[in-house]
């Protein structure tokens, strides 16, 4: 019961789902997850807590960069249900889609210039 209640708050969030689709096939830096969503940095790690708390992302820091990606293989079923769902209902989802529009552009810039875009970035 524990993990379901943790899916379900992490999946309940806007902002999270949108997060999620960004991931769908990749991984990215902090800085350019918080590019795509426009919110503040310090939100964005939140949002990617509440996520890894949840078993649904999976991170690792390589010097003062955090990335982030789906789960791997090693997750409970019920993690894997939810993304499978909540990837299918992104695939239809006009936010979505314009997410990856804009992740297709932040990924030509350098995650360095990003953090230096942000004003409270911790990287």
């Amino acid at each position: 019961m524990r993990d379901l209640l943790a899916i379900t708050k992490a999946i309940a969030d806007e902002s999270r789902l949108r997060a999620v689709g960004l991931l769908d096939g990749r991984e990215l830096c902090l800085c350019q997850i918080v590019e795509v969503l426009g919110l503040a940095p310090s939100t964005v790690s939140r949002h990617m807590a509440i996520l890894g708390q949840a078993r649904l992302v999976e991170s690792r820091k390589q010097g003062r960069w955090a990335y982030f990606r789906l789960t791997e293989d090693d997750a409970p079923a019920e993690v894997h249900d939810a993304l499978a769902m909540v990837l299918a209902s992104l695939k239809r989802d006009k936010q979505a889609k314009a997410d990856q529009k804009t992740l297709k552009a932040v990924l030509k810039i350098e995650p360095e210039e990003l953090c230096r875009r942000q004003s409270d970035c911790k990287c």
